[in-house]
């Protein structure tokens, strides 16, 4: 055969390549689709408020519901994405985000429109683990899943960025339900592509049955533990529905518990709770959420309510972040995979106290941003390198059937890392601004800032701690 005509044969590793590329630039994309939902809301949430007659009480439940929902039913989720299907579940959970996105931007009422968002969230809580566990499964453990990870959380970190700038757009532009309208056109894209793009689930050679008491006892018991740790600061921590709701989360989650230990085939088995990087990877995120993740709502505290910034101008505002976030997770996969995700962790820790650490000084009613841009991009380069190593830990060790329901841990220690230290946090740095207005209460919340983000960098010092203790026999790559 001549070299013309071999060079007219279609190369079939290339051709596999291609694939897998575009396989990971969807989960990649359908990642950005979570991160952008979170962000885009916030946004239009006056003219929402204007538009269907919310209450200034009310109001909060268009963000409130989606986080309480998703934190609740992430664990059913990831087992659901092991027992049905990981591609299954992927286009199911994006066509929960479609028709839900397509009732709120249609809504007439606060009920609704709070009931779209609840909706929203269950299918983030189905998309997230299903989202993880498919590059999880489908790129090997080792320098090709860190480079994929590292593109999957760059989107993530792009998703935030153009969630707030879309939102203020599309808000001004064509009234707020543009902002769900948007979603339906993109998880419609995204249907559309993976029917194409992604493998088929193999198939289950052995039977496996679904621990349905363990779901219903878990489901409800992160949602009820989720709506007191969103909602206390506001009902108060005293109040009846706080005081039941964490109590009959607490029994909830031991009866899971119990259920675990006696079920032939649980939901989570405890035996995962033995994959030391499993266990480390959860404990960081964790601390990651509870540290790194409070910072985005007092940086628009600052901008807004302190510094005078527009809708529009925060979300500006966020690009440097965002920016030096995307490039830290590229970083992270080369330390990862050059050294060890243990030094990997460690090094994006102690890069993102000392950017925290500098922040501190420019959160004053004066200060410009030039003067925060330095703490911004230092700390975001090592949050970016955070993110990526802890889900590279999550994953190690994890056999494909079950990377689902790890996937669904991780992320469930996430949000319940977020809820607890926003909560935390946001009591500390209010705790003087009762009964105050105008200059005075911008003094007082940039000394509340102040003090949050000393906390969060010595939050941040104890999960250096975290990491050298928990993964101090984790070999090279996990």
């Amino acid at each position: 055969m001549s070299a013309s005509n071999e060079a007219l044969i279609p190369d079939p590793t290339a051709r596999s390549g291609a694939r897998r590329g575009a396989t990971l630039a969807l989960l990649a994309f359908a990642q950005l689709i979570i991160a952008l939902d979170l962000n885009i809301v916030f946004v239009a949430l006056p003219e929402i408020g204007a538009g269907l007659g919310f209450s200034n009480q009310t109001l909060q439940w268009v963000v409130s519901v989606y986080t309480v929902f998703t934190g609740g039913f992430l664990l059913f989720g990831g087992r659901a994405a092991d027992l049905i299907g990981q591609r299954r579940m992927f286009i199911f959970a994006l066509w929960l985000y479609a028709l839900s996105s397509l009732i709120g931007a249609l809504a007439w009422a606060p009920e609704i429109i709070i009931g779209a968002r609840a909706v929203q969230g269950i299918g983030g809580a189905f998309l997230f683990p299903a989202t993880l566990s498919l590059v999880n499964r489908l790129f090997e453990e080792g320098p090709e899943r860190n480079r994929a990870l590292a593109v999957w959380g760059g989107a993530g970190a792009s998703g935030l960025t153009i969630g707030s700038l879309a939102g203020g757009f599309l808000t001004a532009a064509f009234g707020w339900p543009s902002v769900f309208y948007v979603n339906v056109l993109l998880a419609g894209a995204a249907i559309v592509a993976a029917f194409f793009v992604i493998p088929r689930d193999p198939r289950q050679h052995e039977r496996r049955s679904f621990d349905l008491a363990g779901a219903l006892a878990v489901t409800a018991g992160a949602t009820l533990l989720v709506f007191a740790l969103v909602q206390g600061p506001d009902y108060g921590w005293l109040s009846p529905s706080i005081l039941w709701s964490a109590g009959l989360a607490v029994l909830l989650l031991l009866a899971f518990a119990i259920i675990e230990a006696k079920s032939r085939d649980p939901l989570m088995p405890l035996r995962l709770f033995r994959n030391r990087s499993l266990v480390a990877g959860m404990t960081i995120t964790f601390l990651y959420m509870a540290t790194f993740g409070t910072l985005p709502y007092f940086l628009t505290v600052l901008f807004q309510n302190v510094q005078g910034y527009s809708a529009l101008e925060t979300g500006g505002a966020f690009l440097v972040p965002s920016v030096a976030i995307a490039t830290g997770t590229q970083v992270g996969a080369r330390l990862s995979t050059r050294f060890s995700n243990r030094s990997s962790l460690i090094g994006g820790m102690v890069i993102g106290a000392i950017g925290t650490a500098l922040m501190v000084p420019a959160t004053t009613p004066e200060s410009s941003y030039l003067a925060l841009a330095p703490g911004l991009i230092v700390s975001g380069i090592g949050q970016g390198i955070v993110w990526t190593a802890m889900w590279i830990s999550a994953a190690s060790g994890v056999h494909h059937d079950e990377q689902g329901i790890a996937s669904g841990m991780a992320s469930t220690t996430l949000n319940v890392g977020n809820a607890i230290g926003l909560a935390v946090l946001i009591a500390i740095a209010n705790r003087h601004i009762s009964g105050l207005s105008g200059e005075s209460l911008g003094l007082a919340l940039s000394e509340g800032m102040r003090t949050a983000f000393l906390i969060a960098t010595a939050g941040i010092a104890l999960s250096i701690l975290v990491a050298l203790v928990s993964q101090r026999r984790t070999p090279k790559n996990t």
